[in-house]
């Protein structure tokens, strides 16, 4: 146990012979279950993990290949039927570093937050060495995941190194959380619903020799498209349907005077191009709705900043 919690690791692993063995016999003592889910591995992973011969481990072999999300849910969902009430993800590629858990554990165990994870970019040299390219798009997923899931308090959203309470898990549909890498995003949006406070906790990346098999084309698309349905999910479970906030009434205000000044905007901007002068009146319906509608906007951003739940 750690500080009278029983705490559950959830270790998704897919291909994985090779470094499994090295992720469990480095799990600390304090770990009372080490629950290794074998993502449906065309190799030796779940037989490696029972070579081991740690009392703590429970393999469960998944069926069918569900994704690193499919793997962590199906994790989450065994340690809480084992009566664990801290469950922490650790990857099977043992790139994440077992002697950081105390760090990750602390928040949730006596700091009164309901998960937390690890922030890979928490100094100034922490992106040294990192591609461009890398970075503008940490950058845009860093914003966006802020955006979608109201935690604007958080940065390196795809961080999977996370704590979580059983008394979070318990008040967001698992069943619903996306499966596949938006996993993390998807959990974060879910868990601003539930209104669970989290906090990031700087933790050092550690790289191994792995190389990531991730397509790019394929998961843009998919992230860009959880980005605006969360968003639009999150803004009507938590501020309409289950409060109807001034944020909404200022979000859906200000969209509405915006798109009314943008299409003035737009017919005075077709009317001088066609060669005839706009009226004063076409103008001021132009300009005055798009700048009430900005600045309405802009608040709503405000009131949602302020409503973090940290």
């Amino acid at each position: 146990m750690y500080r009278d919690h029983v705490i559950a690791a959830v270790v998704p692993a897919y291909r994985e012979e090779r470094l499994i063995a090295t992720v469990i016999t480095t799990m600390p003592a304090f770990v009372d279950h080490i629950i290794v889910v074998d993502d449906a591995s065309p190799d030796a992973t779940a037989q490696r993990a029972r070579e081991v011969g740690d009392a703590r481990v429970e393999v469960i072999t998944l069926s069918k290949n569900a994704g690193v999300g499919g793997a962590v849910i199906a994790g989450h969902k065994r340690a809480m039927e084992l009566g664990a009430d801290v469950n922490v993800v650790m990857a099977g590629d043992a790139q994440m570093d077992p002697d950081a858990l105390p760090r990750l554990l602390d928040p949730v165990t006596t700091g009164g937050y309901g998960f937390a994870k690890a922030n890979r970019f928490y100094s100034s040299n922490s992106f040294d060495g990192m591609p461009r390219h890398r970075l503008f798009g940490n950058i845009v997923l860093t914003f966006l995941t802020k955006s979608a899931s109201g935690y604007w308090n958080l940065v390196d959203p795809q961080n999977g190194y996370t704590a979580i309470r059983r008394e979070a898990l318990d008040r967001i549909p698992l069943d619903r959380v996306r499966q596949r890498y938006e996993f993390e995003n998807d959990l974060l949006i879910w868990l601003n619903i539930a209104n669970i406070r989290a906090v990031d906790v700087p933790i050092p990346a550690r790289y191994g020799d792995e190389h990531s098999t991730i397509e790019l084309r394929h998961v843009v698309p998919r992230l860009i498209g959880l980005m605006f349905t969360g968003f639009w999910r999150r803004i009507f479970l938590k501020y309409v349907l289950w409060s109807f906030s001034p944020i909404a009434l200022l979000l859906f205000s200000g969209m509405f005077l915006l798109t009314v000044g943008l299409g003035f905007g737009v017919f005075a901007t077709v009317s001088a191009v066609s060669g005839e002068t706009p009226t004063a009146g076409t103008v001021l319906l132009a300009v005055t709705p798009f700048l009430c509608g900005f600045f309405l906007l802009v608040q709503s951003l405000v009131l949602d900043i302020l409503a973090t739940p940290d």
